[in-house]
C-alpha cells in the first residue's frame, strides 16, 4: 500500500526562483491552499515591493497569512508557527493539502524544529538600541555583538539591523547570548511539517538568479515602488526601524526618500543598485539556510524542465492530479 498522503507539503527558493508560479501549477492539479511563508507578504498595502501575488492570482486558490498585519505591527516567527500549525488543521478538516510557499526559512524552521523559549521584545531596550545605531551605525553594533555573542555575530551581516538588534536586547534582557538559547533539541517527529515533504528550487547558476533578481527590481521600480514607500511614509506612524519597512527594497526606498523628496537619474540608479545588491545578499542567506536541511528534494529552479520535476514530485506526494 502507498503511505498515506502528507497533510501539508512545502516548496521554498530564494527570491525570484519561480516559487509562486510553481505553487500556482500545483494549485491548478491538486486540491490545495496555499499558505504563504514570506515575513512580508503579512503586510496590508506592501503590493510591489513584495511581488504581492496578484488579484487573479489570489482568485485561483485559497491564500492565507497574505494581508493579515498593519505595517505598524510586529509578525514573529512564533506567530507563523501558531498560525500556520491553525491552517494546517483547517485545510486538512477541508479534504485538501496546505501547501506552505515562500522564501523565508526562519519561518520553515519554526515548523521544523520549533523554537526556543526566547525573551520577549522589550520596547524600551529596542528603542536605546536604534538610538545608537542612528548615532553609531549598525555595522558599530554588530562589532558589539561579536564581543558578546560571536556565534551569532559570524552568521550575520554588519548591516542586518533587526537580527543584530534582536540579538543584543535578548542580550540585554537575559544577560545570555542569543546562542545560548538555540538547544538544538531533536526535532518532533510528530510535527506538523517533515523536511522530506519539502521541494527547495534552488538553481545551478548564480548568475541566472541575479538577472531575474535585477529584472525583478526594476520592475517594482517601474511598477511605481517609490510611490507605494511614499504613501507609506506619508501616514506618519511608520519609521524605518520597523520589521516591516526593513524588507528589502522597502528599506532601500525609505532612504531614497528620506534623502530627497523627488529623488533624480542619479539617486534612482543607486537606489536600483543598492536594492539590486540588498535582494542578492538575501537570495544569498536563503540558499544558506536552505543547504542546512539535508532531506529537502532539490529541483534545479533554472534548469528547462524545473517546473515538471516539481509536479513529478507532488505527484509522488499526493497522487495523479485531479
Amino acid at each position: 500500500m502507498n503511505p498515506p498522503a502528507p497533510r501539508c507539503i512545502a516548496l521554498a527558493g530564494p527570491t525570484a526562483s519561480g516559487k509562486t508560479a510553481a505553487a500556482l501549477a500545483i494549485a491548478a492539479r491538486w486540491p490545495v491552499e496555499i499558505v504563504s511563508v514570506d515575513s512580508a507578504l503579512v503586510y496590508r498595502g506592501m503590493d510591489i515591493g513584495t511581488a504581492k501575488p496578484t488579484a487573479a492570482e489570489l482568485a485561483a486558490v485559497p491564500h492565507h497569512l497574505i494581508d493579515i498585519r498593519d505595517p505598524a505591527q510586529a509578525y514573529s516567527a512564533a506567530d507563523f508557527a501558531r498560525d500556520a500549525t491553525r491552517l494546517i488543521d483547517e485545510i486538512a478538516a477541508r479534504g485538501r493539502t496546505a501547501l506552505l510557499v515562500g522564501g523565508t526559512l526562519l519561518y520553515f524552521k519554526a515548523l521544523l524544529d520549533g523554537l526556543d523559549d526566547l525573551p520577549g521584545a522589550d520596547p524600551a531596550v529596542r528603542a536605546a538600541l536604534e538610538a545608537r545605531a542612528r548615532n553609531q551605525g549598525w555595522p558599530a553594533l554588530h562589532a558589539e555583538l561579536q564581543r558578546v555573542d560571536p556565534t551569532t555575530a559570524a552568521r550575520l551581516f554588519p548591516n542586518d539591523a533587526q537580527r543584530i538588534q534582536r540579538a543584543l536586547e535578548v542580550f540585554e534582557v537575559s544577560g545570555r547570548p542569543l546562542s545560548s538559547f538555540h538547544s538544538g533539541r531533536p526535532r518532533d517527529p510528530a510535527g506538523p511539517l517533515d523536511e522530506a515533504h519539502l521541494i527547495s528550487l534552488e538553481p545551478q547558476d548564480r548568475g541566472w538568479l541575479h538577472a531575474r533578481i535585477a529584472e525583478r527590481f526594476e520592475a517594482m521600480l517601474a511598477a511605481g515602488l517609490l510611490d507605494e514607500v511614499r504613501a507609506l511614509r506619508a501616514r506618519g506612524d511608520l519609521h524605518a526601524e520597523l520589521p516591516s519597512m526593513r524588507c528589502v527594497g522597502y528599506r532601500q526606498a525609505w532612504a531614497a526618500l528620506e534623502a530627497s523628496p523627488a529623488p533624480d537619474a542619479a539617486a534612482l540608479a543607486e537606489l536600483r543598485d543598492r536594492g539590486v545588491f540588498a535582494t542578492r545578499q538575501l537570495a544569498k542567506r536563503q540558499l544558506t539556510w536552505l543547504r542546512s536541511m539535508p532531506r529537502r528534494v532539490v529541483v534545479a529552479a533554472d534548469a528547462p524542465d524545473a517546473l515538471e520535476r516539481v509536479l513529478t514530485q507532488v505527484r509522488g506526494w499526493l497522487g495523479n492530479p485531479r
